[in-house]
């Protein structure tokens, strides 16, 4: 009947909104993870009020307490005409024997309704995992892949820590490789030599880089999220993962270019804005799927 397909449909929504949240929130990454919660939430309350408002209709009834709207296999009627299933178990009489015997326990149709959609639910998460194992290992294939590009352009990987500090710790290691100060030779247009040698390198990088953008930020402003004082301090004193504003004020405030290659052979070129025909070329490699954190950037040094 029409209630035992609308159960029936709601259940394969479940089971498809159930696969749909697994799958988005295995790729969050850190920086995106809140929001897709969020949004998983909310397809869930979006999906459970329209449910709720489909029983209502089908079954006359305008509107019902959350406790008694389940979904589970068990007839609409029998929530609708629960009082009179109640009267009848009461008017039912058993035969007393020579001995007392136990009084017969109504049945707890509440327990039953919750255990029959725990059942569901663990089935469901159980075919989502399953499918969710059957996706393709995207941490491979970009291992792979990488691995491929590095082998075609004669690049090794020297790996960098995961932990926050990886874009400035691949760049001071690539700093060190090619034999160039942390400490820039020359202030790029007025900004001042800030960086300390006796600091660990990935922190003169931040400091070189929070530098350069204080003193060109009327060319990195328009560009942030936020006051730029604020980003300041994330940049120079905190974790705060780096992207390509602060490859480009590396670029910039140590005249090199910076070479950034992807898993599928793209190289995303950072000039310096200079015509120094001597700069070199620093080389870092990009990964989206291969780190615990999420995106990633390891040096990539001559493979000789």
């Amino acid at each position: 009947n029409a209630m035992e397909e609308l159960e029936k449909k709601h259940r394969q929504e479940r089971k498809d909104l159930l696969a749909r949240v697994t799958q988005k929130k295995k790729s969050a990454t850190k920086k995106t993870r809140k929001g897709i919660n969020d949004e998983c939430a909310e397809l869930e309350r979006q999906l459970k009020e329209r449910q709720t408002l489909e029983l209502s209709e089908i079954s006359g009834v305008a509107s019902l307490p959350d406790k008694e709207i389940m979904y589970d296999d068990e007839p609409q009627q029998e929530i609708i005409h629960g009082n009179r299933l109640e009267q009848d178990m009461q008017n039912l009489t058993v035969p007393h024997s020579e001995s007392k015997d136990e009084p017969i326990k109504k049945p707890n149709r509440q327990k039953a309704r919750l255990a029959r959609r725990a059942a569901e639910q663990e089935s469901m998460a159980t075919e989502a995992a399953k499918e969710a194992e059957a996706l393709p290992d995207l941490r491979k294939q970009e291992s792979d892949a990488m691995r491929s590009q590095y082998s075609t352009r004669g690049l090794k990987e020297h790996e960098i820590r995961s932990d926050g500090h990886c874009l400035y710790a691949a760049v001071a290691d690539q700093l060190s490789i090619l034999r160039l100060p942390l400490i820039p030779r020359k202030s790029p247009s007025g900004m001042p030599l800030t960086a300390e040698s006796s600091v660990v390198p990935y922190k003169s990088t931040r400091i070189v880089a929070a530098s350069y953008i204080r003193y060109h930020s009327g060319d990195f402003e328009p560009f942030l999220e936020e006051p730029l004082e604020d980003y300041l301090l994330k940049v120079q004193y905190t974790g705060e993962w780096g992207g390509h504003l602060e490859l480009l004020a590396l670029a910039r405030a140590y005249n090199v270019d910076i070479n950034v290659l992807q898993s599928n052979g793209q190289v995303e070129k950072i000039e310096s804005g200079t015509d120094d025909a001597t700069k070199p070329t620093l080389w870092l490699a990009y990964y989206h799927h291969s780190f615990g954190l999420g995106e990633h950037y390891n040096s990539l040094r001559p493979a000789r």
